[in-house]
């Protein structure tokens, strides 16, 4: 079996449930395991150490997730067409990662929960990217071939997977974005069976 790291920061829960989709794409791909990771929330003004272990949901990530894993998909809320802090502060660092080696040559997507249709999601998606890119990942999208891309009237992008969760952050995932998600995790790991195997 080869992992799949599906690394997320979710502040509502919306960016979790894509995260739970993508990890279903994953696990669809014969020998192929979701490992879902999260990132601890940061204290604006003072460091507040979190435990080791989160109370409830996916442990936090460590560089052993970054090494062990042959692919990565991450995500994050929108934060004014960036990435939240959280996810951020985990990516600043990775520097010794960077320097090993530990990404190069693995396949990465990436995904992402707006409050509006034109909130920043591929903004996002795409900043999400350049780490990634400096960590010599192969970036996979979503292309035309998957239906549910050509007639969404939410999220979804051929950068990414992306929910559209409302003002109030209320909305729930719909099908197409369920969808969109599961096909995502689907061809990455694909991607990452071929490249591994």
């Amino acid at each position: 079996m080869a992992d799949i790291l599906v690394l997320y920061y979710s502040h509502t829960g919306a960016v979790k449930e894509l995260a739970n989709h993508i990890a279903r794409g994953v696990e669809s791909i014969a020998d192929m395991t979701a490992r879902v990771r999260t990132v601890p929330k940061i204290a604006p003004i003072t460091a507040v150490a979190a435990p080791l272990v989160p109370d409830s949901g996916a442990p936090y990530v460590t560089g052993a997730d970054l090494h062990e894993c042959v692919g990565l998909a991450m995500g994050s809320p929108t934060r004014f067409g960036n990435m939240a802090a959280p996810l951020k502060y985990f990516l600043d660092g990775t520097g010794g990662e960077w320097m090993r080696g530990t990404l190069v040559g693995k396949p990465a997507c990436v995904f992402t929960s707006t409050s509006s249709m034109h909130g920043g999601n591929e903004a996002t998606l795409l900043t999400m990217l350049l780490p990634l890119l400096h960590h010599g990942m192969l970036i996979v999208g979503i292309p035309y071939s998957e239906p549910a891309l050509s007639s969404t009237n939410v999220g979804g992008t051929p950068y990414g997977a992306s929910h559209v969760a409302g003002s109030d952050g209320a909305k729930q995932i719909a099908d197409a974005e369920k969808q969109l998600a599961f096909a995502l995790g689907k061809r990455l790991a694909t991607i990452a069976q071929k490249l591994t195997y």
